[in-house]
């Protein structure tokens, strides 16, 4: 879940269990080029504030300055722009400013922390590390659809469609207008030709 991200989505009360099997049963290897915008994530709107120029040397400048918390919200702004050469330095420095953090020895305590950490992680496509954390919000609670809606978004980006498919199934099924989101996100785009994909995004379609 393009350069994300949006705030999250109210969670549901209802609880459901997990499916015992995916429809989908196998997925293509690697990651997809779709850098759409995940729910919840700290990044500033784009077309709000600096230019994305702006905001990479501003950054840069903090990011010299070893003020990495600080810069990596100017790189994360700076991924949102309409320059690709920009975006993809962006992202590489945000991805620094996390390593460095975690070197520090980077404490997060809530669900929310995990989870807003992690949407930044999928931002600098760490999709491993963003599991990691996303995981650790559900553990926490396991019937936050808005992490579970990130978790998909993370294993369709990197091929694990079976997945994907279940804990977005899981997040649909928790809150409705998930569905919306998904048929939006360019982050589900590997899962685009798969009918039962298709008949979780579109139930009322026929076939």
């Amino acid at each position: 879940m393009p350069v994300k991200k949006k705030t999250p989505m109210p969670k549901s009360a209802e609880k459901r269990n997990v499916p015992e099997a995916s429809p989908i049963q196998e997925g293509k290897n690697g990651q997809t080029a779709a850098t759409g915008v995940k729910p919840g994530s700290a990044a500033p709107p784009r077309g709000t504030g600096p230019s994305q120029m702006e905001s990479f040397e501003e950054g840069m400048r903090l990011f010299h300055a070893r003020k990495f918390q600080q810069a990596r919200e100017f790189f994360l702004r700076a991924m949102g722009g309409p320059d690709r050469a920009v975006t993809h330095r962006a992202g590489l420095h945000a991805r620094m400013c996390e390593q460095r953090l975690e070197s520090a020895g980077l404490v997060l305590n809530t669900p929310e922390e995990h989870y807003n950490y992690a949407i930044t992680l999928i931002n600098s496509r760490d999709l491993g590390g963003a599991q990691k954390h996303l995981r650790a919000a559900l553990d926490a609670d396991s019937t936050a659809d808005h992490v579970l809606y990130a978790l998909a978004a993370c294993q369709s980006l990197g091929g694990d469609l079976p997945a994907a498919y279940e804990n977005l199934k899981r997040a649909i099924d928790l809150q409705p207008r998930n569905r919306l989101a998904a048929r939006q996100d360019p982050d589900f785009a590997a899962m685009a030709e798969h009918p039962a994909f298709s008949r979780l995004l579109y139930p009322d379609r026929k076939a």
